[in-house]
């Protein structure tokens, strides 16, 4: 990989991070409840189970890709306009603010387990993975050096990401009461998942 394909990789998948979903008020419910350090365990195990669905699209999309040739092509249109629909969706849907509320406390083991569970449960996790990756890399050329930044690349950012909302939630609650921030959230990530499609159908 490239310096630039590094940087892009890594600013598109912050964007595609703040998108608030299931890890995101699993972290912020522990925050509330347990504190930062908890929360941080949760976190560790959301870390964990990205990396598993990462490696899952890397080498089955290198697969695919070898055994199917010229028909993959037709896997990244379905790929592009599929992300371009739910970018869609996501520009039009009207803001509902979540009330979260803190949880019981949890051993470090069960809030490591909780946060894999939630990202290994959740299938959306993969098919991101399946539509974004061949964006910014030719999975035919990755060597195992290039597999190694991805997934650092992917850990510190979702970490990075995944310990603020933890810092938000202990510092300002009201934060994910704001029918605004929820707004420009949704709208920053559904600009980038059409780009993300169009991009994807456009690339020869």
């Amino acid at each position: 990989m490239t310096v630039l394909g590094i940087i892009s990789l890594a600013g598109a998948m912050l964007l595609l991070a703040i998108i608030p979903g299931p890890g995101v008020f699993a972290t912020v419910a522990r925050a509330l409840a347990s504190g930062f350090k908890h929360a941080s365990v949760v976190i560790a195990g959301i870390v964990l189970g990205d990396l598993v669905f990462l490696f899952l699209a890397i080498y089955g999309l290198s697969a695919m890709a070898t055994i199917l040739g010229d028909l993959f092509a037709l896997v990244r249109y379905a790929g592009g306009a599929y992300l371009i629909w739910l970018g869609y969706k996501l520009w039009a849907v009207k803001p509902r603010p979540e009330s979260i509320e803190g949880v019981e406390e949890l051993s470090w083991k069960s809030n490591f387990a909780t946060g894999l569970a939630i990202t290994l449960g959740n299938p959306k996790v993969i098919l991101f993975y399946l539509g974004f990756l061949p964006t910014f890399v030719d999975l035919n050329a990755l060597s195992g050096f290039d597999v190694t930044i991805i997934a650092l690349v992917v850990s510190m950012v979702l970490a990075s990401v995944m310990l603020g909302y933890a810092y938000a939630a202990v510092r300002a609650r009201q934060l994910f009461n704001s029918e605004k921030a929820e707004k420009n959230m949704n709208r920053a990530a559904a600009g980038v998942m059409i780009t993300t499609g169009s991009i994807l159908i456009a690339k020869t």
